[in-house]
């Protein structure tokens, strides 16, 4: 049976709850508790994106605007079931057209750097890459040593 195709809803607000089931779906990516509780509040105050098959959301993306040039990629997660199946691919590609629409002239987001050897954020930067991001640098400071932050961003 072919997998029903989904569809690109936003951008909306207030999609907290919608949120806070997909990350919680996610526990090698999201296993912080408060983070899980800050980007939840933010996808009810942020642009939000959500990729979904017939009714159901299988993943989201929040925008937050960083300067009046960028907008950052504040947090995205997809369902484990449907990574590698073109719902992170929609989700960047439809938050990059309104981020241009916009006037913002840079999409950017914070990873886990590859020098924390990580196999699921050494997928994520692998999925940013092959959606245009390019590394700019790593910067241990933002969230410590021991979660070294990697910046990656593509040109709108």
């Amino acid at each position: 049976m072919a997998c029903q195709p989904f569809a690109i809803r936003g951008p909306l607000s207030g999609q907290g709850a919608l949120a806070e089931g997909i990350l919680r779906a996610l526990p090698a990516w999201f296993g912080i508790e408060q983070a899980v509780v800050d980007y939840a509040r933010a996808a009810n105050e942020m642009p939000t994106f959500v990729a979904a098959r017939g009714e159901e959301a299988v993943g989201f993306l929040t925008l937050k605007p960083t300067s009046a040039d960028a907008v950052e990629v504040h947090v995205m997660a997809v369902l484990p079931g449907e990574h590698r199946r073109g719902a992170g691919r929609a989700l960047v590609e439809r938050a990059a057209t309104y981020a241009r629409a916009e006037g913002f002239a840079l999409l950017h987001v914070k990873t886990l750097a590859p020098s924390d050897p990580d196999v699921s954020y050494a997928a994520t930067r692998a999925f940013y890459a092959a959606v245009g991001f390019l590394p700019l640098e790593e910067l241990p400071q933002v969230w410590g040593p021991e979660n070294p932050c990697l910046i990656m961003a593509r040109a709108l």
